[in-house]
């Protein structure tokens, strides 16, 4: 029987429930509130004073209001038919729901429970399994959809029956396990878990090691990322933090896509409502939305709910994985998250840290980004889920506590700058502050002398202290004017001009130019390095801003042209010509 309570406390949507029997934290409950039932979640369990925040308005919530405890942990409901949908935080679907507002106590069940899924088995009677073991599989648009041995089973079990290759739904039977003591377990396509609980369906978790094409050049020059890392993005407003998210999304090498946007502003949701389903999938043909969903909680839904939408983000993320699939999830942003803590942080009077932020912000924020990484499951198949959040600082302050926690805790640091925002320099990802500590691992460095190039990481290096000089000489030519400088700095001052203008930017409205292989990076990088060791014959600095505007043209133009192609060949042809005249 499900343990009961009443409200005893309101202050804004956290609540002070005074509970009858045993709670366990994170346990959900519902609150009678009129002819409407509040879901809502126990954060902190104090003698009978239970405190749960609710993941609605309290709006007319009483003093006395009946509360009934569910027995069981914030959790999400994992089956076929979860790619293409549009989900809240608490998954529930959308799509279902009527009217132009939400209402109030209304939930949808997530997937649909009368589908029929082409079922076809991958075990047989008799074989040992546990839990993540795939008992069979189905086509969700067309991704190898497994299904999986319930992750809440403990031990090993063995497969007494499988049903035959059919049409099923995800309440059917489909398989029957036996315990060690002979206990017969049904199991559907269907199953559920808690979200703030990792699922671990896996043997080992190595450290990533394999390069995650984007197609962005200055994420995979300059600062790349690993499948299976971690990685984050601060910006202040209108530097280009959605847009570089969409396109990672549509480009990187990734077979399930998952959005979470946690608490950002309505329209910036509505326009990932409106643009994905439109967008091409170039790796497939077909839309991106296929193999995409996503978790929508705007920033003027209740702040509970931004804190549910990132776990269940990232627990979805969980189960495409243990089916060995490659998952990108995308979190915007996770500064929105972070002020849920604190403003729940606050009405708790716990003692605050820096900016009033949880003094254990770092932990949770390091808690949840461990749970991504690359891993090899139980049958030697391999899966990865690549995290890369978005944190807004206030006014630009990437020295506030959300983003130097965050740092602590991903591998990589893109800061976008305003400045190159402001300059339409895009993506306006600053090469300098930026970093990825995945070049310094041997693993991810063999893997990239295998893809590219042997001396790669050298030259990546090269072209951050060819960028770090020629801003440092930008600085004191602006103080000191072009004629009050030597003629090298004038040389070192185009160079890392060319570097930012071929490779740093990049055109995502051009076809040829938004995504870039690995290959025809390696051989633009190459191109541009050559430019840059050349010993230029110039007499004058007059001279030389005209001649680099030149060269940058060039390449440019073989940036927009089909690589090999005739017209690129002819380009290379003409900046092969001027480069000569140059040198000699």
């Amino acid at each position: 029987m499900a343990a009961k309570g009443k409200v005893k406390g309101v202050i804004a949507n956290l609540v002070i429930v005074e509970a009858t029997e045993a709670i366990s934290q994170n346990e959900i409950c519902y609150i009678a509130v009129g002819d409407r039932r509040l879901m809502a979640e126990v954060i902190k369990v104090i003698g009978t004073n239970v405190y749960v925040q609710v993941f609605e308005s309290t709006r007319g919530m009483r003093v006395g209001d009946q509360v009934e405890f569910a027995g069981h942990l914030l959790e999400v409901t994992l089956g076929p038919g979860i790619l293409s949908k549009n989900y809240d935080g608490l998954q529930n679907d959308l799509d279902k729901m009527h009217g132009v507002f939400l209402k109030r106590g209304e939930y949808t069940f997530p997937l649909d429970e009368d589908k029929l899924w082409d079922f076809k088995p991958l075990a047989k009677a008799g074989d040992p399994v546990e839990a993540g073991s795939w008992l069979g599989e189905v086509d969700e648009n067309y991704q190898p959809h497994k299904i999986m041995v319930p992750f809440v089973f403990e031990g090993s079990y063995t497969v007494k029956k499988v049903a035959e290759a059919g049409q099923y739904t995800i309440s059917d039977q489909i398989a029957v396990l036996t315990d060690k003591d002979g206990q017969e377990i049904p199991v559907t396509m269907m199953q559920k878990w808690p979200v703030k609980r990792a699922i671990k369906a896996y043997r080992e978790k190595p450290r990533p090691f394999k390069l995650l094409e984007t197609g962005v050049r200055t994420i995979d020059t300059v600062n790349p990322i690993a499948e299976g890392g971690t990685g984050f993005i601060p910006g202040p407003f209108g530097t280009g933090k959605t847009v570089l998210q969409h396109a990672i999304s549509k480009q990187a090498e990734a077979d399930i896509v998952i959005i979470a946007a946690c608490g950002e502003r309505a329209n910036e949701v509505v326009e990932i409502f409106t643009e994905f389903p439109e967008l091409d999938d170039p790796h497939t043909g077909r839309k991106l939305m296929e193999r995409t969903t996503i978790i929508a909680n705007t920033s003027n839904m209740p702040v509970a709910a931004r804190e549910a939408s990132v776990y269940t983000a990232m627990t979805l993320a969980e189960y495409y994985r243990a089916m060995g699939l490659r998952v990108l999830l995308m979190a915007d942003s996770t500064s929105r998250w972070a002020q849920a803590l604190r403003e729940m942080s606050n009405r708790l009077e716990e003692l605050p840290g820096p900016d009033a932020f949880p003094m254990d912000l770092s932990a949770v924020i390091a808690n949840f980004y461990a749970r991504a990484g690359y891993v090899y499951l139980n049958n030697g198949a391999t899966g990865s889920i690549t995290f890369i959040g978005t944190v807004s600082p206030a006014g630009g302050n990437l020295k506030e506590p959300v983003t130097e926690s965050t740092k602590k805790a991903a591998r990589c640091f893109f800061a976008l700058q305003q400045s190159r925002a402001d300059g339409k320099r895009y993506p306006a990802i600053n090469p300098i502050d930026s970093y990825s500590k995945y070049l310094e691992y041997p693993e991810f460095q063999d893997y990239i002398a295998q893809r590219v190039d042997g001396e790669w990481v050298g030259k990546v290096n090269e072209l951050k202290r060819m960028l770090q000089r020629g801003l440092e000489v930008s600085e004191q030519m602006n103080i000191l004017g072009d004629d009050g400088v030597p003629l090298d700095y004038h040389f070192t001052f185009w160079k890392a001009e060319v570097i930012d203008f071929v490779i740093l930017q990049q055109d995502a409205f051009d076809k040829i130019d938004a995504v870039t292989p690995l290959e025809r990076q390696e051989y633009m990088v190459n191109k541009v390095l050559e430019i840059c060791h050349s010993d230029f014959a110039f007499d004058s600095f007059t001279e030389v801003g005209p001649y680099f505007k030149r060269v940058i043209h060039l390449l440019r133009q073989m940036n927009y042209s089909e690589f090999q192609s005739e017209k690129f060949n002819d380009y290379e042809q003409e900046l092969r010509e001027i480069v000569f005249e140059a040198v000699n």
